[in-house]
């Protein structure tokens, strides 16, 4: 045991030596923690529950309202939107100045994004088509399929973002903040179409993106800058909810006539300039904090497999939950989430997801960070030291 801790220490301390001393570390953090907590926020809302024969969705906000207060912390989309606009803009600076084309700049980075997902989507295509071939219930297996791929609509919207990166580097968020308010007046206050929420799917991640391009241009460097996004995002939303009628719930709730986040509403972009506000005054903190080995080494490994972390924790949840019903009903995993003993029985299931979630990454993460070679391979610090180096210019990082 102590051997394995020193070793662990020496790995960590090696990592930290390695990373270039001009990478900005608290972007790196921001964008581990944002990872984390959507995935946390989809075990702790997200239930199947086995009703007879076939699983339905269902959520503990549905049947407790008043845990709402766990989406505002788990619900931390507005961050990674922030931090990729951020970590774009810079990219695509660099680029320039290094002669590449902005064809080859925009191909590297969606291979980043792409790559993991042919796998996602191959063996739900199997699995699909083996539970329909075996008699599964549909409504069970279009649950399922749901849930699986729900992640890949956020990759879409990055992507269309990240394409345009050229184009919006200069704009003011306060243009699509005003679409998404005029998109909502329209819908809401004078009966419009429900369709043109949609609308508001390109125009509400618009604004963090665009403060990430702020961010890069160095206007947002001053803590009042953070404050006022995080004061003002803060009243903002909290007045939409107390009078002006939209959910306290940040994430969609099973059965509610308005959702939040699908689409975006004008209460979760406003909620979203309170995070990133709140994002903006915790860099020095972070940046404090990245400097001891063993909790930069932590934040680099997320950082390596962000993507694979991303895409597979549904597929994990789902996992536990399908093998656990040889067990039977289980309180927490198939139960319906309506009381303090669901929520401490799930509680009691994350290190179960994670464990899952390992395995995925294991078998999964070359799609990742590319496969192994058999020999003269370079020792993970090295890969480490790769993917940390100045050309990423904190891009997500990869091996």
């Amino acid at each position: 045991m102590r051997a394995a801790v020193h070793g662990l220490r020496d790995g960590a301390r090696r990592i930290d030596e390695v990373t270039p001393a001009e990478r900005d570390r608290a972007v790196d953090a921001l964008r581990a923690l944002a990872i984390l907590g959507v995935v946390l926020g989809h075990w702790l809302v997200t239930a199947l529950v086995a009703d007879g024969g076939a699983l339905r969705t269902a959520s503990p906000l549905q049947h407790m309202p008043w845990l709402a207060p766990i989406s505002w912390v788990f619900q931390t989309l507005a961050v990674f939107f922030l931090v990729g606009g951020h970590v774009a803009t810079k990219s695509y600076a660099s680029a320039r100045a290094r002669g590449t084309t902005y064809g080859q700049w925009l191909r590297a980075r969606l291979s980043r994004l792409f790559k993991p997902v042919a796998a996602v989507l191959t063996l739900w295509t199997v699995a699909t088509a083996c539970l329909l071939v075996s008699g599964a219930d549909f409504a069970t297996v279009h649950t399922l399929v749901k849930l699986a791929l729900s992640p890949l609509w956020f990759l879409v919207v990055f992507a269309v973002l990240t394409a345009v990166t050229p184009l919006v580097t200069r704009i003011n968020p306060l243009w699509p903040l005003a679409v998404v308010l005029h998109v909502d007046l329209i819908r809401f206050g004078l009966g419009g179409p429900s369709w043109l929420g949609w609308v508001n799917v390109a125009a509400g991640w618009l604004v963090p993106y665009t403060l990430g391009a702020a961010w890069t241009r160095g206007e947002l460097d001053r803590r009042r800058a953070g404050w006022a996004l995080l004061t003002g995002g803060a009243a903002a939303t909290a007045a939409l909810v107390a009078w002006a009628g939209y959910p306290a719930s940040m994430v969609g709730v099973p059965g509610a006539t308005v959702s939040n986040l699908n689409p975006p509403t004008l209460a979760a972009v406003t909620f979203g300039l309170s995070q990133c506000g709140l994002a903006l005054l915790l860099r020095e903190p972070l940046r404090r904090v990245m400097r001891r080995p063993l909790v930069w080494a932590g934040t680099a490994f997320v950082n390596l497999s962000a993507m694979t972390i991303f895409l597979w924790h549904q597929t994990s949840m789902m996992a536990v939950t399908a093998l656990g019903l040889l067990a039977g009903r289980l309180p927490g995993l198939h139960t319906i989430p309506d009381g303090l003993g669901w929520v401490a029985a799930r509680l009691a299931w994350l290190p179960v997801f994670a464990l899952v979630l390992t395995i995925c990454w294991s078998a999964f993460r070359t799609y990742e960070q590319g496969p192994r070679r058999r020999t003269g391979r370079p020792s993970r610090v090295v890969r480490v030291h790769r993917s940390l180096g100045p050309a990423g210019a904190n891009a997500t990082p990869r091996a």
